[in-house]
């Protein structure tokens, strides 16, 4: 006989076990469903070990520095299987934090591999183990994972995805990182503050490229400074892994291909949704290049199928499956909660400097044909920034020029990723210019510079 509930989530990252939570606080009977580690990649292998990793990188920095700031350090040096346990331990943490909460909130834990076999109904196989499972509801947040080279699969030796960029064996002497999206700047700059010798590939004009264009040509050249050399426009036609490194034969933007040696190569290029032997296909689950169609609300065209999270869609953001789970959620146990908006999910990019956005671009506002008006500070007219030794970097925001609607920020610096959410507030509250301007600023704080990017896009910035 079927275990029975209300909901069943199938996948337990940061979109599934919150979706649980909130269902168990509307008075819904839900069960959850996960083949590896509650908290799912983010916890374990992405978002957090991942900062843990960065945390690092940056006290290393400014050892290593620590004359700019009137301070001595005698010969800085690092234990590299001592910055992976302190990674780990910060991801182990996290997954038994989910682990409580799923038992304060009375979520029952299914561990195993999750098939979805008919409308409301579930198994989990473990082994020899068969869990049948049914339910009214069943969301599925199953996730995505690194998308491969087709010519050159990670081997985990010298060919790493993210997560074998998180626990090194051997610190890189030469390392390539194949695509500049958040994934690989962040890995780009780990390793370079850590030493390493680091080219980042990227086939588009640009690194960063979802970002404003301004904000990608002040990383380039930030990075560049770093001494991180930056290929764009350029393309891998090959990658042999040996014993001793791997060769990657690169094409350079004028269409020439050269052949180069390093240590280890990390592939950032994209991600594949987990929607594979679940049983969508049978249900006619329908999909657009693997990711599973939903609309604002999280429903599928297959009543009781609900889905979440990055099997969903771009972004590929835990905040936006943590949002979307308590959508869904609210939705099916009869309330009346907002659509998803996907305009207003800031995102981050937590190398050094920070980048960090919310809604359109300078450029896409003017495709969308609006007036705009823009806002730019430099951090360098900043007195925090200054005082901290972080005066590298601006804040721009963009402006509907006859509404005031604020349409987007732009941020890259220190701690950008803590100020973004200043702005996501303003448009979730469809403020305007006039009150972004009224508001009080603490002094001295770097939000300062939020308030003079918005007095300048009407030309009153009072400190440049």
């Amino acid at each position: 006989m079927a275990d029975s509930f209300d909901l069943i989530i199938l996948g337990s990252g940061p979109g599934g076990y919150v979706a649980a939570i909130r269902a168990a606080q509307l008075g819904l009977k839900t069960a959850i469903v996960e083949r590896e580690r509650l908290g799912g990649i983010c916890l374990n292998w992405g978002c957090i070990p991942t900062k843990a990793l960065l945390r690092t990188s940056e006290i290393y920095h400014y050892m290593t520095h620590a004359g700019d700031y009137g301070l001595s350090v005698e010969k800085p040096g690092f234990d590299l299987p001592k910055i992976v346990e302190r990674s780990r331990k910060v991801a182990g943490q996290l997954n038994a934090g989910v682990k409580g909460l799923m038992k304060k909130n009375k979520v029952t834990v299914y561990e195993g591999v999750g098939t979805i076999t008919a409308r409301g109904k579930l198994t989990v196989r473990l082994g020899d183990k068969t869990s049948e499972l049914e339910a009214k509801n069943i969301i599925v947040a199953t996730g995505a994972r690194a998308r491969d080279l087709p010519f050159a699969k990670a081997d985990g030796k010298r060919v790493w995805t993210y997560r074998h960029a998180m626990v090194p064996e051997e610190m890189p002497t030469k390392l390539l990182v194949i695509g500049s999206g958040a994934i690989g700047v962040e890995f780009a700059s780990f390793y370079s503050d850590m030493g390493a010798e680091v080219t980042i590939v990227e086939m588009l004009p640009r690194i960063l490229p979802v970002e404003d264009e301004e904000v990608s040509a002040f990383m380039e050249k930030a990075l560049t400074k770093q001494k991180i050399r930056i290929l764009t426009g350029a393309g891998i036609e090959g990658l042999t892994p040996g014993a001793k490194g791997v060769t990657a034969k690169i094409k350079g933007k004028d269409g020439k291909v050269t052949s180069e040696e390093f240590s280890h190569a990390i592939v950032a290029i994209g991600i594949v949704p987990n929607t594979e032997n679940i049983g969508l296909e049978a249900l006619g689950v329908e999909t657009d290049r693997g990711h599973i169609r939903t609309d604002g609300y999280g429903r599928t065209n297959v009543d009781g199928i609900w889905a979440i999270g990055d099997v969903t869609g771009a972004p590929w953001l835990a905040h936006k499956a943590s949002h979307e789970g308590v959508i869904a959620v609210e939705k099916m146990a009869g309330g009346h909660p907002h659509q998803m908006d996907k305009a207003n999910i800031p995102g981050c990019t937590y190398a050094r400097p920070q980048v960090a956005s919310v809604g359109m671009t300078e450029a896409k506002a003017k495709e969308a044909g609006y007036d705009v008006k823009v806002g730019k500070f430099p951090f360098i007219g900043n007195g925090k920034a200054i005082a901290l030794g972080e005066a590298e970097g601006f804040v721009k925001t963009v402006f509907d020029a006859k509404t005031g609607e604020l349409l987007g920020a732009h941020m890259v610096g220190a701690e950008v990723t803590e100020l973004i959410q200043g702005y996501v507030i303003a448009r979730q509250l469809e403020t305007t210019e006039a009150e972004l301007m009224e508001t009080v600023f603490a002094h001295p704080t770097l939000s300062e510079m939020m308030h003079e990017s918005v007095l300048g896009a009407y030309g009153r910035a009072l400190h440049i």
